[in-house]
């Protein structure tokens, strides 16, 4: 029988937060050793960060443990920002497979190529139907390899976000069976696990949709035929004044997943800045000519809604039956950036899973990006929750 536990583990002491963390986490498995430990460790000391993560190792007596260092924690039924924090998940997964691995970037002759993943080739019931991933957003492309992998790697659903680290770009740490690792990815895989991935978008759509008639690399030039920077201020001049305020927050660009879809769903993408050579919008992505893209701001009451939608979707479709655990990959602008007192501000996301899906077991981290199938496609997705839903 499958269980599942979580921990939050919180103070200056990481190590103490780690132990603390491992024993709320540990205590619902019965004694059993877990066969997957996954922890995040808020904090500003990487000494520390280290030191937790080797205490978190030696405590879960387990050869399958992944985490990674991050600018906060979901557990415990809690969401904490900005503060030393430990939070653990830990689960007993009879008759599942797990495999760890590490994946590097090397320079190859036509570019750049990504080592380290594991044969993934068995199809039906011996095939890997997960793999959790944790990533350095600055020595490892992200997009590139989930967009490598749809081709690749079919079938195989990707859940996992980017880490953060205390001081930027190569302080981010990942942690790996027992080992720290300051560059790359790592992950695990799962075969047998029946667990399923869900995506819940943080933003709204607003205005029509367009299409890009003009870009070059990462700026939008044109959209439906006039320069996208004079397109945008005209839509945004027509909204209703509650749109515009929310568009003064943080305006982001949607783009189109499947063009041929009935209902559209959107990659949602910063809009970084106008270029003024062009009357272009510097977009965080690169966006091709003919794609279909949308305006869209972020908004409390729609990622509640669709958070609570996706859950209740995955309870409907596995017929009302209680969740086990899940692990959360919630954005960093969804804590008490975007979810008011009235929503619980960065208790939202855990709280709403737990409770929806009558899990065992939640913890996560807030992520600068957040990886999940949509469609069967894997995608980076911005201002998302990504979960992965163990069943009992």
């Amino acid at each position: 029988m499958a269980r599942f536990g979580d921990g939050l583990g919180l103070g200056p002491d990481l190590v103490q937060a780690a132990e603390q963390a491992m024993g709320g986490a540990l205590a619902p498995l019965a004694n059993r050793p877990p066969d997957l430990v996954c922890f995040f460790v808020s904090g500003s000391d990487p000494g520390q960060l280290a030191a937790a993560a080797e205490r978190v190792g030696v405590l879960s007596g387990t050869a399958a443990v992944l985490g990674c260092s991050a600018g906060g924690v979901l557990g415990g039924g809690r969401g904490v920002e900005a503060r030393t924090a430990v939070s653990v998940f830990a689960a007993v997964l009879p008759g599942v497979r797990v495999r760890s691995f590490h994946l590097e970037v090397l320079r190859a002759d036509a570019g750049l190529a990504v080592v380290g993943m594991p044969e993934t080739g068995a199809q039906g019931a011996d095939a890997d139907e997960v793999a959790v991933l944790l990533v350095d957003p600055h020595s490892f492309p992200a997009g590139g390899f989930l967009s490598q992998a749809n081709r690749t790697l079919p079938g195989l659903s990707v859940v996992g976000g980017l880490a953060t680290g205390p001081g930027g770009p190569g302080s981010v740490q990942l942690f790996l069976d027992g080992r720290t690792v300051d560059r790359g990815a790592v992950g695990v895989l799962l075969q047998g696990s029946a667990a399923r991935t869900l995506v819940s978008h943080g933003c709204r759509p607003i205005g029509p949709s367009m299409t890009v008639t003009s870009a070059w690399g990462n700026v939008v030039q044109g959209l439906a035929g006039e320069p996208a920077l004079q397109r945008v201020e005209k839509l945004l001049a027509d909204l209703m004044p509650v749109d515009q305020a929310l568009a003064t927050s943080g305006l982001q660009l949607g783009v189109v997943l499947d063009e041929y879809a009935e209902e559209q769903d959107f990659l949602v993408r910063p809009i970084l800045g106008s270029d003024k050579a062009s009357g272009g919008l510097v977009v965080g992505e690169h966006v091709e000519v003919g794609r279909t893209v949308r305006l869209q701001v972020r908004d409390a009451d729609a990622a509640d809604a669709s958070l609570r939608a996706v859950l209740a979707t995955h309870r409907r479709d596995t017929f009302d039956a209680p969740s086990g655990g899940a692990l959360v990959f919630s954005c960093r602008g969804r804590g008490r950036q975007l979810f008011g007192a009235s929503y619980g501000g960065a208790d939202h996301d855990p709280q709403v899973v737990r409770d929806q899906l009558a899990a065992q077991a939640v913890a996560g981290f807030f992520s600068d990006g957040e990886f999940g199938a949509v469609d069967g496609r894997n995608s980076l997705h911005g201002f998302a929750a990504s979960i992965l839903a163990f069943p009992a």
